[in-house]
């Protein structure tokens, strides 16, 4: 079992923006419609802007409001799958016999996110990019525990998924809409995350983990469970 606290949070979705619009959703979660809106990033410079894909800006707009003020804050940042609408450009191009371009390609890797936010914040701490299974969301916390514990004064978490290529909806299941979810964590007691086992696989969450916390985050209750093959992790809020 590990404990911590969570100073602030935020979270981004097509049409869902403000803590009132996430309240109305998570007491009644639903699907959002396909839609190619991303979120306000005009903190930026234009020039820096052009270079972030949806899923970055999607990390920026969580991560960003959440470091304000703060100088040497580690980052982790969590996504199962990624940039893949940009490797899919590129495979197409690639199958299309184009020339590929070097910058998209050089966007496209794991880690190109917290690249691109160490520039672009000047930040030199230590960030970890996890490409993790489906409790990605929890993996990512004990990360940040770890940096906790080793004197860290807070570490930003952030999870998102950017919405697949169609033509990887056979394989790619666990991502119902585009979205972020940015944690701020601190040294404290407020909150507990321990693991157990299962003899045997269970049944997964039916929402991703991050967007499973939010009634939690929101206040709306307590505690949550989240199952991922033989893994049970139970998110306790005190009071």
């Amino acid at each position: 079992m590990i404990t911590f606290s969570i100073a602030q949070w935020r979270a981004w979705a097509p049409g869902l923006v403000s803590v009132d619009d996430w309240q109305a959703w998570s007491r009644r979660p639903v699907v959002l419609p396909g839609s190619d809106e991303a979120p306000d990033v005009s903190f930026l410079p234009a020039m820096q802007r052009r270079r972030l894909s949806r899923l970055a800006r999607m990390a920026f707009s969580v991560g960003w409001p959440l470091a304000e003020g703060r100088e040497q804050l580690p980052l982790v940042f969590v996504s199962r799958h990624g940039e893949t609408p940009r490797t899919f450009e590129i495979l197409s191009d690639l199958a299309a016999e184009q020339p590929l371009s070097p910058t998209q390609f050089s966007l496209s890797v794991h880690n190109a996110i917290i690249g691109l936010w160490s520039i672009m914040r000047g930040e030199t701490s230590e960030m970890t990019a996890l490409a993790a299974a489906g409790d990605g969301l929890e993996h990512g916390v004990l990360e940040a525990a770890a940096l906790l514990d080793e004197g860290a004064p807070a570490v930003l978490l952030v999870v998102t998924e950017d919405q697949p290529p169609q033509a990887y909806s056979p394989w790619i299941n666990d991502v119902p809409f585009p979205y972020a979810v940015g944690l701020l964590l601190t040294p404290g007691k407020d909150w507990q995350l321990s693991l157990n086992s299962a003899a045997d696989p269970l049944s997964n969450a039916h929402w991703p983990h991050a967007l499973n916390l939010l009634p939690v985050l929101l206040g709306q209750e307590t505690s949550c469970q989240h199952a991922w093959k033989n893994r049970v992790w139970t998110w306790q809020r005190n009071p």
